[in-house]
């Protein structure tokens, strides 16, 4: 819990000092899982077409590098800072004003580095005409196609498990174990389908601009209708779950402290 309140610490001097390069450590966030979607649906897309069925195992670990990229790049991720305001909040480490302000301001900073990373990517020449069917259209129009229980439970468990994975790779010695712990943890939420919304922010906006314009299913409303109950799930499950239950469980003398 200490390493959680010296980077909330850390994080609230930045935007203090700089808000202009905090902002920009959101938008590189945006971009690297524009990055890390972009190479997972194209390599899902080849596997399909040499082994069908197993374009989803290799979607899951090819975007798994996107935490890889965005811990190793210091960037500052949304669902993550979901737990580490609440908690830094509980702890009395920050006020709930600031924290508010560092966690909305990451989160709108991601969208807007995604939506800018996901155009320019657009333009590239492997996204050109890209067929109706294509790996990335239909796991789009899945994503928009569920329920809002369906949207928030699997929220839950998504930031669950990319905050396990900052726990966890917190307690690695070396890069080696950090790598493996969260490529293979973040396997978990990318196989099973969970949602993401930052992740949603990249995959939603590559997948318009990619296509042209609107996927089936992709309306104003049914965007905002995932990315709200994704936030809802993965803020249950990154800020309460994770920071909260962790910081009540840690406050006091107890010798159990993690």
């Amino acid at each position: 819990m200490d390493i959680i309140d010296k980077s909330a610490l850390k994080k609230s001097d930045l935007i203090e000092t700089s808000k202009l390069k905090y902002f920009i450590r959101c938008m590189l966030a945006g971009m690297f899982l524009t990055l890390g979607t972009a190479i997972a649906v194209m390599v899902a897309e080849k596997a399909e077409h040499m082994l069908p069925g197993s374009g989803k195992f290799f979607y899951s670990f090819m975007f798994a590098w996107s935490l890889v990229m965005i811990t190793y790049m210091n960037t500052e991720l949304g669902t993550s800072n979901m737990m580490y305001m609440t908690a830094a909040v509980y702890r009395k480490v920050l006020a709930p004003k600031r924290a508010l302000l560092i966690l909305f301001s990451c989160i709108l900073f991601n969208l807007i580095g995604g939506v800018i990373a996901s155009y320019i990517m657009s333009l590239t020449n492997v996204f050109q005409a890209l067929p109706a069917e294509h790996f990335l259209f239909h796991a789009v129009e899945g994503k928009l196609a569920k329920t809002p229980l369906q949207m928030v439970s699997e929220g839950i468990f998504a930031n669950v498990i990319v905050n396990t994975t900052v726990f966890v790779s917190g307690h690695m010695k070396d890069d080696a174990g950090k790598l493996f712990s969260t490529i293979f943890i973040i396997f978990i939420f990318a196989f099973l389908g969970f949602e993401h919304v930052i992740a949603n922010f990249a995959s939603f906006s590559l997948a318009f601009f990619a296509n042209g314009g609107p996927v089936t299913g992709m309306t104003i409303v049914s965007v905002l209708r995932n990315w709200l109950f994704a936030f809802i799930g993965n803020y249950i499950g990154g800020g309460l779950l994770i920071g909260l239950l962790y910081a009540w469980m840690n406050n006091g003398t107890q010798k159990y402290v993690d």
